[in-house]
């Protein structure tokens, strides 16, 4: 499912439900060593993608370690995202020399629970929210749509973003925009102002992908 939502030259790999097979290498597991059992699950199956990936990009086994900020460390030259949801996880992973950047995130296709659409959503979101209508979760949608937004921020500005900072607007068709609203950054000549991504509803889940060219 996630591959629909990528382009040419950004290799991804997913697992639905439980994979038997999925493992952590030695160096991945203190993690999650203390972890509960369902949080373990998730991180082996999500670095098991992350590893399947790579591999569909012509790259060796090696481990995925995690960053000071939580975010995945990837081997040199290479770009991606990992994202994981009850019954769900899929990693992408791109060659730097093409792809900036790349943002995925997956979520169940549900309300947000109680008070947290206000804190998602800055108003001009909140009053096309009231009116798009009822054949999605558009909440749901938006709230992925910034979580995918963020995981392709952070690796070219090595800044937070949060939820409240970048309005986002929606096609019917699958995509959506995004346009940053603190100071935009210029990163190696390039201002930071905005991005594109794409959405897709299926089967209980949604997903959503922001992936950035260099």
């Amino acid at each position: 499912m996630i591959e629909e939502l990528l382009p040419e030259g950004v290799r991804a790999a997913e697992i639905h439900g439980d994979d038997p097979t999925a493992y952590l290498l030695p160096e991945e597991t203190a993690a999650v060593e203390r972890a509960v059992e369902r949080r373990r699950k998730q991180y082996t199956q999500a670095r098991t993608c992350a590893r399947r990936a790579l591999s569909a990009l012509g790259l060796p086994e090696q481990p995925i370690l995690r960053g000071a900020k939580r975010e995945p460390l990837w081997p040199n030259g290479v770009v991606g995202s990992i994202t994981h949801c009850e019954g769900y996880c899929a990693a992408a992973v791109a060659d730097r020399t093409t792809i900036r950047s790349v943002g995925i995130d997956a979520e169940v296709h549900d309300v947000l629970p109680a008070g947290v659409q206000r804190l998602v959503a800055v108003p001009a979101e909140q009053e096309w929210l009231a009116s798009a209508g009822e054949e999605l979760h558009w909440d749901r949608v938006l709230f992925s749509a910034k979580e995918s937004v963020y995981k392709a921020w952070f690796p070219i500005t090595g800044a937070w973003l949060g939820f409240q900072d970048a309005e986002l607007s929606f096609d019917r068709v699958g995509g959506f925009r995004a346009r940053v609203l603190i100071e935009p950054p210029v990163v190696r000549g390039r201002l930071v102002d905005g991005f594109e991504g794409r959405y897709l509803v299926r089967d209980g889940l949604v997903l959503t992908s922001v992936v950035v060219p260099e």
